[in-house]
């Protein structure tokens, strides 16, 4: 069957009109999630209420939940049906340091459990298990490649979750991202008394932020390299001891991080070379992997899209990372985003985060929810029509 005939078998009317409408009666309840989430920012793996709210929710409907779940302390995993086509939906629910929910994920949080609340009536009739998977710490930490590994999507057929944006994106496209976590160690003196004494440890992160700059202009054009000085000597009489900084890796394609973090790292051993100090180069996550969208999971978010009148999506280059981009590697997996702006602020902006719990916004929730929810039902009803 070609992907253009996938829209042509949706779920039967009656089960369309049964998830749409019980969004809708949900509306209020989902609603105050989405708004108490964004009152009460939490960052990575710190995510205790936001996480608490949305297992209360999903128990009161009906869902067997284990919480904490495969060793993350703010992890869920919600189940419903018993059918042989499993789907998963995953909820973010983390927050950024300093900025609140500037990515909206309280949104992905609350249009996630939206969707599997209308699924669960009309779940054993689909032929369908749903499984809601609370997903820590995607800002920073990795949270959904640790619960890959841990075994939370095993047996899943099908995976999504949707994000906010200040444009319409069907099939969203991301870089890979690997994480550094720099150090280097050099001595202390007196920087006139005893000054070739010292070794210091913020020029040698000088010197490896210069071969950087340098580095970046014999780099492919899609590739990105960017970070910050997170300590560089505490007083301008004391030659720095200890100098770190966190640097972000981009590439197009998760098999070209590899060979970018080579070269990044040789420029930090440059420095300290050339300063004679030590350097520590440690990854604090694992690495995101690039979004691969399904084409037939794809097809069916489209069409439901349309019908509920959302503006039709762009294309786009890759603009962001996200770990779900990690479940896609192994798992029919979709992403779309969903405009909450139209262009006027974009995410990690004081003004996102405003916007996240606007008018555009809440349509933008309860659209998400009904158009996951038949998108899923649409998918269980395609894999029971086609042969195997």
């Amino acid at each position: 069957m070609s992907v253009a005939d996938v829209a042509n078998l949706p779920a039967s009317d009656a089960d369309r009109a049964a998830i749409r409408d019980r969004v809708l009666t949900n509306r209020d309840e989902l609603l105050a999630l989405s708004r108490r989430i964004h009152a009460y920012p939490e960052p990575a793996f710190a995510e205790h209420r936001a996480s608490a709210w949305c297992v209360e929710l999903l128990r009161a409907h009906g869902y067997t939940v284990t919480a904490p779940a495969h060793g993350l302390e703010t992890a869920f995993v919600a189940t419903v049906g018993t059918g042989p086509v499993t789907v998963a939906i995953a909820c973010e629910y983390d927050a950024l340091p300093g900025l609140g929910h500037a990515c909206g994920h309280n949104l992905i949080a609350a249009a996630g459990v939206g969707a599997a609340l209308a699924l669960a009536p009309v779940a054993g009739q689909l032929g369908l298990t749903v499984r809601v998977i609370g997903t820590p710490a995607e800002e920073r930490g990795a949270g959904k490649a640790l619960l890959l590994e841990a075994g939370a999507f095993d047996g899943v057929d099908a995976a999504m979750m949707v994000h906010p944006c200040p444009f319409e994106v069907a099939e969203f496209r991301s870089f890979a991202l690997g994480t550094l976590s720099v150090e280097f160690l050099g001595t202390a003196a007196h920087p006139s008394l005893n000054p070739h004494e010292g070794r210091s440890a913020a020029d040698a992160l000088t010197v490896a932020q210069v071969a950087l700059g340098l580095l970046g202009r014999q780099l492919p054009a899609d590739w990105r390299v960017h970070g910050i000085t997170t300590a560089a000597g505490t007083a301008p009489n004391v030659v720095p001891e200890r100098a770190t900084a966190e640097y972000e890796l981009r590439t197009t394609d998760a098999a070209d991080l590899a060979e970018l973090r080579t070269r990044v790292e040789a420029c930090f051993r440059a420095g300290a070379l050339a300063i004679g100090c030590e350097v520590r180069l440690t990854r604090p996550e694992p690495d995101y992997l690039d979004f691969r969208t399904d084409p037939t999971l794809i097809a069916l978010w489209r069409a439901n899209a349309r019908e509920l009148g959302r503006p039709e999506p762009t294309t786009r280059p890759p603009f962001a990372c996200t770990d779900m981009g990690n479940v896609s590697h192994v798992i029919p997996t979709i992403h779309p985003v969903l405009d909450i702006t139209g262009g006027t602020s974009a995410p990690h902006e004081p003004a996102f985060a405003e916007a996240a719990i606007s008018p555009q916004a809440d349509q933008a929730l309860l659209d998400a929810a009904i158009a996951m929810a038949w998108t899923a039902a649409d998918y269980a009803t395609l894999r029971h029509n086609t042969p195997h």
